[in-house]
Parts: structure tokens; sequence; C-alpha cells
């Protein structure tokens, strides 16, 4: 079945016009009508720091708990309360909710042996 359009032509309406400070780029749909719809994205160029400075700024301190550590689990309504389960991961994003999975031995009702948790629902302990 041959098609009305080639990749060519579509790839023809997808223009980029980059400027010193900001980016611009653009997509417009064709149509059977006269009327068009453009889309468009603009988004600031970062600046570049020095090597020396950028290391060292760049990599913030961890936070939680390391993999692999023994914590007990300080939410009451859990179904792992007061129990102690093993770190699988910590998301060091400052704005996640519940950074810290948790896995368990023992699996609760719904068969899971995992949960999420936030840094002041756990509490390290030492192995």
């Amino acid at each position: 079945m041959a098609s009305c359009c080639s990749m060519a032509s579509a790839a023809a309406g997808f223009g980029v016009t980059p400027s010193s400070t900001v980016r611009t780029s653009g997509v417009v749909f064709p149509s059977k009508h006269a009327s068009r719809v453009v889309v468009r994205a603009a988004g600031e160029v970062a600046a570049t720091a020095p090597e020396g400075e950028a290391s060292a700024a760049a990599i913030p301190a961890p936070i939680g708990p390391k993999r692999g550590a023994k914590v007990r689990i300080m939410r009451r309504e859990s179904y792992w309360y007061k129990g102690i389960g093993s770190v699988v991961a910590v998301d060091q994003d400052p704005k996640s909710r519940y950074p810290v999975v948790v896995r368990f031995n023992k699996v609760n009702y719904a068969n899971v042996s995992t949960n999420n948790y936030a840094l002041d629902e756990i509490q390290e302990v030492a192995t």
C-alpha cells in the first residue's frame, strides 16, 4: 500500500533555530485543510562551570541507609511494623516521598515482599 507522504517530507516540517541563550524548536503537522498546528518548545542553555569546581559541587552526600543495610520498620500501619528487612535501593531525589525500598523474608497478605518507606519510618539496625 503506497503512502501519501514520505519520511523526507515529514522531516521537512521540523526546524531548529538555536540562539545564544535560548533554544527553540518547532514542529508543523501537515493537514488536509488550510489551517496548521504549530508546537513549540523552548529551554535555556545550561551554563558550564569550571572543571575544578564542578566535581566538588556536583556530587551531593548520599541520603538514607546504604544498600543491603538492615532496617527496622517504624510505620504503625505497615504489615512489617517492628520487623527487620534489608534495603534494596534508595532514591536520591530529595523530592521523593518514600525513597527507601525495603525487602523482607516474609510476604504480606497480597504475597508482596517489598515496600517503600520514608526516611523517618525506618531505623537502621546494627548487625
